[in-house]
């Protein structure tokens, strides 16, 4: 297959492709990795008539510590955060997802902010976005503005970003040191959509969990944050029972959709299993001070 006719344009710095979306309205779309929009493009399910080129934008190349936060910039390959020192210090759920998007050669074109403005539900770094409660930043010619993660995914490939509007910057919550933290899901295949995901983030304080994360992709329209698990656990020993409570709790409301691969029922099975198996690696870090 091969993609509608359209133009091309690469960008050079910021300014340039910010004023570039804003001159072609509607129908520019970002190349920056391109794993998913090329293919989208030459099965014609995506036809921009304008491709603005962000590759060779150097300042949006970055992985910096901010504030508290952890900032990744536009340009930043999948590959050199999933091998970021930096990435495994502050925010190593991120780093624990990432070897777990498509296989190597995917990653090393592939975009950690252009998965999220994807938004694919099956994909592992939205949801670990939703776990570190991120931000994204978008940039137009009307100005910058910051949208967290929890609004910023509406439905399947489907964002609050505006057509003309560049995400710029993820930004991702650093969580205290001792975090214990997991990363799994299910597959057909290594590589392959997951079936079912689950993140969890586990804090321990003198009572018990004090702090806690848990998000699922697969099994909706969005990534999910697991909120009632969450309250399972907070203020409570980190006993199995509590780990059960909890996982049972992450698939209580799920509504997944079925398809060759599962059905509704079938998937929220996996996702309790692997919402547990989650919720056991990530205690275990936490009571190894963090350590994998």
């Amino acid at each position: 297959m091969k993609p509608a006719p359209f133009a091309y344009h690469a960008a050079r710095t910021v300014k340039e492709a910010v004023s570039l979306l804003g001159e072609f309205q509607d129908g520019g779309r970002v190349l920056a990795g391109g794993q998913s929009l090329v293919p989208l493009m030459n099965f014609r399910l995506a036809r921009p008539s304008h491709l603005v080129d962000i590759n060779p934008v150097e300042e949006l190349d970055y992985i910096r510590r901010a504030d508290g936060v952890l900032a990744i910039g536009a340009r930043t390959r999948q590959a050199a955060a999933e091998r970021s020192p930096l990435v495994r210090d502050q925010a190593p759920l991120l780093a624990e997802a990432l070897g777990w998007v498509g296989h190597e050669p995917i990653r090393h074109r592939g975009t950690v902010v252009g998965s999220i403005a994807h938004a694919d539900p099956a994909a592992e770094i939205p949801a670990v976005a939703l776990a570190l409660d991120g931000e994204v930043t978008a940039l137009s010619t009307r100005g910058e503005r910051t949208i967290a993660a929890a609004d910023f995914f509406r439905g399947p490939f489907a964002t609050a970003l505006e057509p003309r509007e560049l995400v710029t910057e993820l930004r991702l919550k650093i969580w205290p040191p001792g975090t214990g933290y997991a990363f799994l899901e299910f597959a057909r295949r290594h590589g392959d959509f997951a079936i079912a995901g689950a993140g969890v983030l586990l804090h321990l304080g003198p009572g018990g969990v004090d702090q806690a994360a848990v998000v699922l992709c697969g099994v909706g329209d969005t990534p999910v944050r697991a909120r009632r698990a969450e309250e399972r656990l907070l203020g409570h020993p980190p006993t199995p029972e509590a780990l059960d409570e909890a996982a049972e709790a992450a698939v209580a409301d799920l509504t997944p959709p079925g398809d060759v691969h599962g059905s509704p029922q079938y998937r929220r099975k996996v996702a309790r299993a692997y919402v547990r198996r989650a919720l056991t690696l990530a205690l275990e870090r936490a009571r190894r001070g963090g350590r994998p």
